[in-house]
């Protein structure tokens, strides 16, 4: 993953379990469940063995767990192994790293379409 700015300001830790909406001011990691909607006006990091059943929207998405909905991010999208998704993304940049099971499709949109 590249170098993300800023420090973690929420975490939803591996164990907790969340549902409904969720909405973060600078850079969120989930590294647990959640299920509803993901909003930050910065960072979301999905960790390694995290769930989300949600649709997520961010300026940067990174992805190396479980995601299952529609992610919108209006700089770019990295899907690192050994991520899971399915779903649709929209973004002007998408990062899938080798090794990825990726099931959905992709709308590469500039950031004024976003």
């Amino acid at each position: 993953m590249r170098n993300v700015k800023g420090e973690i300001s929420a975490i939803i830790e591996e164990g907790c379990k969340f549902e409904g909406n969720l909405s973060f001011n600078g850079v969120a990691r989930i590294a647990g469940i959640v299920n509803g909607s993901v909003f930050s006006n910065d960072t979301v990091i999905v960790s390694e063995g995290a769930i989300v059943n949600a649709d997520i929207n961010a300026n940067i998405i990174l992805i190396s767990g479980t995601v299952k909905g529609n992610v919108k991010a209006t700089s770019r999208v990295e899907i690192i192994k050994p991520a899971r998704f399915e779903g649709t993304i929209t973004t002007p940049s998408l990062i899938v790293e080798e090794g990825v099971i990726f099931h959905g499709t992709t709308k590469m949109a500039d950031n004024k379409q976003l």
